[in-house]
């Protein structure tokens, strides 16, 4: 079997799948407010099913089932969603975090859940591909690299940041609208324990920012580029959110409106619309293309076309938010 994007020999066994992954949730979610307001990014649900029980029930599918996922930004959402991993086949535990440490504290801050001197896996909580992780594994292996980034040639150069990589080793990281081609990473990597070992334990870091240039400088071969066609659906904003929801529900059958003690009256109109927990929609309203987040009143009559809804509890609007009556709306893009 080949190795895509990396830069010598072929490999023919996955046994090199490492025994444990990290699920990066402890971020704040900040792009998709307002619903990030009522969940952490990981608890929201997509097609009916939360996007870190997506990750975790992922990762069993590749043989990875001793996990940690960290936890910040309303973490209780979280764990109500996952619990200890049990009924998706996974050990599931839980790294805290208080201030949130970023992409590089987050994983130095587990590791001693992770066992300190292995490799491991890990994978964004937003992310939702479908990386040959096996194959990945052994193209890591191979590398003799200390870290391995799954890569996919840029979709979006003009919307996400790039990956630049020269003769299959990562070279270095662009912005957004970088003129050069450049590759997109799709949230899942391979990292020896020692990349985070230096790091001060309960400091805030980030890997594309800060440790990764840092460690490219000193260790020209340190991150190796897998290159695949791998899918990559983005659940970064609101649109993003709808979008890969509803593209999902074509794929796995139509779940978008399954929400716990949700009430839709027989007379309500509900089409191309997200509907989570506890959702009252009363009779002859209408919503096309909206989410509508935990405990939301939809009163009868109303209206609404391509808006983020969720209770206001108080909360000021803000950007392109407005209050409507006890509901926080926000149009999407």
């Amino acid at each position: 079997m080949s190795v895509p994007g990396h830069p010598g020999g072929s490999v023919s066994s996955a046994a090199h799948v490492p025994a444990k992954a990290l699920v990066l949730t402890a971020g704040l979610g900040t792009r998709l407010r307002p619903l990030s307001y009522i969940r952490a990014k990981a608890a929201v649900p997509v097609n009916g099913e939360t996007l870190a029980r997506r990750a975790v029930s992922w990762l069993v599918s590749h043989g990875l089932r001793d996990l940690v996922l960290n936890l910040h930004h309303l973490p209780a959402t979280i764990t109500a969603s996952v619990g200890d991993g049990g009924d998706l086949g996974a050990r599931v535990r839980y790294s805290w975090e208080q201030p949130v440490l970023g992409s590089a504290g987050g994983p130095r801050r587990a590791l001693p859940l992770l066992a300190p001197d292995e490799t491991f896996v890990i994978v964004n909580g937003d992310t939702l591909t479908d990386v040959d992780v096996a194959a990945m594994a052994a193209a890591h292996a191979e590398s003799g690299a200390a870290v391995t980034m799954a890569l996919i040639p840029n979709p979006r150069p003009d919307k996400y940041g790039g990956v630049e990589v020269d003769q299959g080793w990562v070279s270095g990281f662009s912005r957004a609208g970088a003129t050069r081609p450049t590759y997109h990473f799709v949230g899942v990597q391979i990292v020896a324990a020692r990349v985070f070992a230096g790091l001060t334990d309960g400091v805030p870091a980030e890997t594309v920012n800060a440790l990764y240039p840092a460690l490219i400088a000193r260790e020209r071969h340190a991150i190796t580029a897998f290159i695949s066609d791998a899918s990559f659906r983005d659940i970064g904003t609101p649109s993003d959110y709808l979008t890969t929801s509803a593209e999902l529900a074509q794929i796995e059958g139509d779940r978008m409106t399954s929400g716990a003690r949700t009430r839709i009256d027989p007379s309500a109109s509900v089409v191309g619309t997200a509907v989570w927990d506890d959702v009252t929609v009363g009779a002859g309203a209408e919503l096309v293309e909206c989410i509508v987040a935990d405990g939301v009143n939809i009163p009868a009559g109303a209206r609404y076309r391509r808006c983020a809804i969720v209770r206001a509890d108080g909360r000021a609007p803000q950007g392109r938010e407005r209050l409507d009556a006890d509901l926080l709306v926000c149009e999407i893009d």
